[in-house]
């Protein structure tokens, strides 16, 4: 009988400890005899260099637990903060606007299973990379200069180098500085932006052009401003442009003969400019030359849209028309040169609408290289030609020499056009009537000497540069700037040259529209917004990458540009169109800015 009691104890102790049908011994996780957790944390990368205005992946490595999620702070915040940085959950960490003392924040994840595990590294904070988007003015002359400076991610201590030197440099806001220099000779000097330490760091470089006061190279930013104004030296265009090749020993065009005749070997020249008015009108195309502090002014086109280069352009609304007082319903042509960008903008049957205009066509031209428009395109002109290198100023005249090319009209022309010209307008179907870009050249015999000295400079250009033709229209009729200086009656002596006294230079190549060039527009490859989405008036930097192109307009609110970004600060959400733009054709992409 005990030994019965006695095993029946050991059944009953066997099966209430054995199966766990009690807990009041059982050992719970944390408790005073727990062994120490398994879990651990890790954070990649171990440590980082972050700029301001730039983000950092950070990733966490959970072992020793099926729940791998961490939580995130940043000095000791959840989340972060706007001082030191802000981290969201997925471990992505941005940098906080400005530095913070000191330069540095720690990052911590902190395991979800169990808060007292963690990991920490250090992120050192550094100012941003500076992005140089363009410099005004882009040209100056020996001396004292000041420059304003456009980009992003400037900094208070940021300093402008004008060939590695320090300018006194003025901090206006993250987008744009101002300096001031001075230089000692003409040249090419590479202009950059570097921000200070912790993390000093150098922009891109743009160029300014020095040059001297009354010399042809760098010397856009000479130009005077106003309608009229002196160009004091500068000549548009690169010394191998079409417009300024001298000619003058250029071979004869096998057809020289048959196409004066065609012409009218007795039709006169006729300079079609001068001073005062003419039944109410001025004589000649006028033009104006602007600065930095002209705006940009919406283009809104009435005719060849498609063959256009899109808005803005600083062109002023008060801008003298061609015809001025009494524009009248003529080609209504409108010149603008700015010297601060050395870009020249032309409109045709140009008519101020508020605070724009409405234009036939428009065309943008980079001053300072050897652009083409694209085949069979017209511009501001017949031919696809700018118009103001082809013009007679009085500035030059007085001056004593024209190192240029003029432009001039005929009744007839045909279906062809020879470079630099890119467009037709045939009204002839006639071989031997001229092609668009053709040009004359007043014959070396031709004795110049019975002119005035006003003449002779006049002469002695078309001898050396020859006339380009340009559009349809009278005969032999030359084009100039209407200037009240000019003598009418001494440039009415002009009409004792004619047509017989010219000579047709070689024509080659000559195109038509079943040999005219093939090629590939331009490729862009990006253009993108940083930010894309912000506050109204945030500086957003555009940026982009294309290949192929000659120049690029962005529209709205910044034009005809250089490089490959730009800063702007959209008030609303806009979409920006970039137009990159070669002989060939144009290619655009778009990139939206929201405005929150």
């Amino acid at each position: 009988m005990r030994r019965l009691t006695f095993a029946l104890l050991l059944v009953w102790t066997s099966v209430q400890f054995g199966c766990g049908g009690l807990t009041a011994n059982s050992s719970k996780s944390g408790g005073p005899n727990s062994p120490p957790s398994s879990i651990t944390v890790s954070i990649s990368p171990t440590s980082a260099n972050v700029r301001l205005g730039a983000s950092q992946q950070f990733s966490a490595s959970v072992t020793g637990s099926a729940n791998i999620l961490v939580n995130w702070f940043v000095n000791g915040a959840s989340g972060g903060s706007a001082v030191t940085g802000t981290i969201n959950s997925a471990g992505m960490y941005t940098s906080p606007a400005s530095l913070p003392s000191p330069n540095t924040a720690t990052v911590k994840a902190v395991s979800a299973a169990d808060s007292n595990i963690s990991a920490s590294i250090t992120v050192t904070l550094l100012n941003p990379i500076p992005v140089l988007s363009n410099i005004a003015p882009q040209t100056t002359l020996i001396g004292a200069f000041t420059l304003t400076i456009n980009g992003a991610n400037f900094v208070q201590g940021a300093q402008v180098l004008f060939a590695g030197s320090p300018l006194n440099t003025t901090f206006l806001s993250s987008a744009q500085l101002t300096a001031t220099g001075t230089a000692s000779s003409a040249g090419t000097f590479a202009i950059t932006v570097m921000n200070p330490n912790p993390g000093s760091a150098s922009s891109n470089s743009t160029n300014l052009q020095v040059g001297q006061a009354g010399g042809q190279a760098g010397t856009c930013g000479g130009m005077s401003l106003g309608q009229g104004a002196s160009l004091n030296g500068f000549v548009p265009f690169p010394a191998d442009n079409a417009w300024n090749m001298n000619i003058s020993a250029a071979p004869v065009d096998p057809n020289s003969g048959a196409i004066i005749n065609f012409i009218g070997a007795g039709i006169s020249v006729h300079p079609d400019f001068g001073a005062g008015l003419y039944q109410g009108q001025s004589i000649g195309i006028p033009y104006l030359i602007v600065g930095q502090q002209q705006g940009p002014v919406d283009i809104n086109f009435t005719a060849y849209g498609s063959e256009s280069d899109p808005g803005p352009m600083p062109i002023p609304v008060t801008a003298p028309i061609e015809g001025y007082p009494i524009p009248g319903n003529g080609d209504r042509h409108v010149l603008v040169l700015d010297n601060s960008n050395c870009w020249l903008y032309e409109l045709y049957s140009s008519f101020p609408a508020g605070t724009a205009w409405n234009a036939g066509s428009a065309a943008v031209w980079d001053l300072t290289a050897n652009e083409n428009r694209p085949y069979t395109w017209t511009s501001a002109d017949a031919a696809g030609l700018p118009i103001f290198p082809g013009l007679a100023r009085y500035d030059e005249v007085a001056g004593g020499q024209i190192n240029h090319a003029l432009r001039f009209t005929l009744q007839s022309s045909r279906a062809t056009f020879v470079p630099p010209a890119s467009h037709w307008a045939a009204n002839s179907s006639s071989a031997l009537a001229a092609p668009m870009g053709m040009r004359l050249r007043l014959k070396a015999s031709f004795d110049i000497s019975t002119f005035s000295s006003a003449n002779q400079v006049i002469l002695t250009a078309l001898k050396q540069y020859g006339m380009i033709l340009a559009d349809n229209g009278s005969s032999m009729y030359i084009s100039g700037t209407p200037d009240d200086r000019w003598d009418n009656n001494g440039l009415h002596q002009l009409s004792s040259v004619t047509a017989a006294d010219f000579e047709v230079v070689s024509m080659n190549p000559i195109y038509t529209a079943s040999n005219l060039p093939q090629g590939a527009a331009p490729t862009i490859n990006n253009f993108t917004a940083n930010p894309s989405t912000g506050a109204a008036g945030t500086p957003v930097t555009l940026s982009w990458s294309a290949a192929g192109a000659s120049y690029f307009v962005i529209s709205p609110d910044v034009g005809a540009i250089r490089g490959t970004s730009v800063v702007v600060a959209p008030a609303q959400t806009t979409t920006y169109s970039l137009a990159g733009t070669n002989q060939y054709g144009r290619s655009t992409a778009t990139v939206t800015v929201i405005v929150r």
